[in-house]
């Protein structure tokens, strides 16, 4: 048995505060990495899009040792899309380093994770990261932080956290506010995890019983069930029960063949793991998350993890396109069927219903973001889909119709806070608070239903150059507040197949905004640009110039196009109206009429 002292913490955080560097920051410091190893920054971020994006997706998990005391770090996502990830992550902790930005302060995201840590009991150790900052403000950052912990009623004894001053890029800590020295490293901040986060409890010759928190696969050993020990000891080789969530059926036994343990940023195989530690098992290709692994004797499941209700839903359907199957590698409903089975097994705020099509399937998810994320990783994989507008799940309440609705908290420049409010207004938001800073930033929350905010972050972005920051997070149900303002334009629609010609887009420019450039294949029914007016027109965007025999210096000038309007997933997600689909392949985003003959859609709108 290996009865080395052991603390599990989880890193909770705002998007982008440095989570994810300070991780890279402690692995190095505990000498994780050889000196022979090349060393990636935000190691932790595995995932093209994770880096792409500058956001962490998945929660994962590292261990170091400090002093003969092992710690397992959870690094988890700050985005509340990714919010299951967040509450899955904290199951397997008994504390959690918050890390603030020492320039920016708490930020939505802190509010929603720390939410969260406080409802679970976690105690937290504070670090105020990025000291080096010009416009770093310490000490009215860590006043904020304490207005934060009363905001949510946390006790006394969640109030007397220690504080961190940090420099994760550096790798530089100090005890409370200040600045650290050239000649300082992070063990404040280790001191502080041991002091601070208590050792598991759980007795280790008790009963077995460890919760299944996460899944991975692994080429060789099939799926892999990730968790904590929560009392007794799991020993390799010995009979265990599954305890699967359906209650008429008898729990699987099976031997436990192969079982790891974290081990720097990878994994190593173990003999036994005791209550307290996190485990990786194999060998159960039925398990899945909030599963029990007990006592074959006395098999006793624990309380199953409970997320927050998905709020947003989508179709996902097999192209049908008159270009499909040109670039995806996976274009039927079983390849489709079997990849969003998978997403299933591993993404517990996901959920998958039946549609009146065998070819078609409902995903529903915690927001845009969230499913914006998987169609970029299945286009990426080969996959070839289309794909509907977002719609909200409604629910009936006392036999009245409600939807969700979502509180946000934007963080802009002063100048834009006439922009935000002007913005939310059509689209049924109130604003309920405004809170000027010294920074020259204003923090404005608002509540609005969910149906109303499709769209709204990059709508926000565009108007503020880029310098809002959004966040959004459910905040329970309201009555249905009746028709949403949509886009302003109608649709212009390719009348035929072919391929554009600078000639007939010169002459449709005028006529609104157009998405293809000269050059690219078309079809009919597929939408190339958004009229000025409101109504949908029928283009011909392949027509060729006449040659005739006469020449005049105006008629043959160089035709200047005004460049495409570029259409990335998301906004393409929100531009669509109820009649039509996103067709997403690996090298292409197209926007189309589900039904492509227009004597079809004038059929179906008699």
């Amino acid at each position: 048995m290996t009865d080395i002292p052991l603390r599990n913490v989880a890193l909770v955080a705002h998007v982008d505060h440095g989570k994810t560097t300070l991780v890279d920051a402690l692995l190095r410091t505990s000498g994780v990495f050889g000196d022979h190893q090349a060393l990636v920054d935000r190691v932790m971020d595995s995932n093209d899009q994770e880096r792409e994006r500058g956001i962490t997706i998945l929660a994962k998990a590292a261990s170091v040792t400090w002093n003969d005391i092992r710690i397992n770090l959870v690094d988890t996502p700050g985005h509340s899309d990714f919010g299951g990830e967040v509450e899955r992550a904290l199951t397997m902790v008994d504390g959690v380093v918050l890390l603030v930005d020492a320039a920016e302060g708490p930020l939505p995201q802190t509010r929603y994770v720390l939410s969260k840590a406080l409802a679970a009991g976690l105690p937290a150790v504070v670090v105020l990261n990025k000291v080096d900052r010009q416009d770093a403000r310490p000490d009215e950052v860590l006043d904020e932080i304490y207005q934060l912990f009363l905001d949510l009623d946390a006790d006394e004894s969640s109030i007397e956290f220690p504080v961190i001053s940090a420099i994760a890029v550096h790798a530089k800590a100090v005890a409370g506010v200040g600045m650290p020295g050239e000649d300082d490293d992070l063990s404040p901040l280790f001191e502080a995890i041991i002091d601070t986060v208590p050792a598991p409890t759980g007795d280790p010759s008790a009963p077995l019983q460890a919760i299944v928190t996460n899944l991975d696969a692994s080429d060789y050993l099939g799926r892999l069930a990730i968790g904590r020990v929560v009392q007794g000891t799991l020993v390799r080789g010995s009979q265990v029960a599954l305890c699967e969530e359906d209650d008429g059926q008898p729990p699987l036994r099976r031997k436990l063949t192969q079982l790891m343990r974290f081990s720097g940023i990878g994994r190593e195989e173990a003999g036994d793991i005791s209550a307290g530690d996190l485990f990786v098992v194999a060998g159960f290709p039925e398990v899945e998350i909030g599963d029990t692994l007990a006592d074959p004797s006395d098999p006793k499941p624990l309380p199953r993890l409970t997320v927050d209700e998905p709020v947003l839903r989508m179709t996902f359907g097999v192209n049908t396109s008159p270009l499909a199957g040109k670039e995806g590698t996976y274009l039927t409903s079983r390849h489709l069927r079997e990849r969003l089975d998978r997403e299933v097994l591993g993404n517990v705020s996901i959920k998958l219903g039946e549609t009146s099509s065998p070819d078609i399937i409902e995903v529903a998810g915690r927001g845009e973001l969230q499913l914006a994320v998987l169609i970029e990783n299945m286009r990426r994989e080969g996959y070839e889909l289309q794909v509907s507008r977002p719609e909200v799940i409604v629910k009936e309440i006392d036999g009245a119709r409600h939807e969700p609705l979502e509180r946000v908290v934007i963080d802009v420049p002063d100048e834009h806070v006439g922009t935000v409010t002007q913005a939310v207004a059509p689209r049924k938001g109130k604003v309920s608070d405004l809170r000027p800073g010294d920074t020259g930033r204003t923090v404005v929350t608002l509540e609005a239903p969910s149906r109303g905010l499709i769209g709204f972050r990059s709508q926000l972005l565009t108007a503020t150059r880029g310098t809002a920051l959004m966040h959004q997070h459910h905040s329970g149900w309201i009555p249905w507040v009746g028709d949403l303002p949509t886009r302003k334009g109608g649709a212009m629609i390719a009348d035929r197949q072919g391929t554009t010609t600078g000639y007939a887009l010169d002459n449709l420019q005028q006529r609104g905004e157009l998405f293809v450039g000269p050059g690219e294949a078309v079809y009919e029914g597929m939408i190339v640009g958004e009229n000025a007016r409101s109504d949908d027109m029928q283009v011909n965007v392949v027509r060729e110039k006449q040659k005739t025999n006469i020449r005049t210096h105006s008629a043959d000038e160089a035709i200047k196009l005004t460049p495409p309007r570029e259409i990335t997933l998301e906004s393409t997600i929100e531009f669509i109206a109820d009649d039509e689909l996103v067709e997403v392949t690996p090298k292409n985003l197209r926007i189309r009429k589900r039904l492509l003959k227009e004597s079809d859609r004038r059929r179906a709108k008699k």
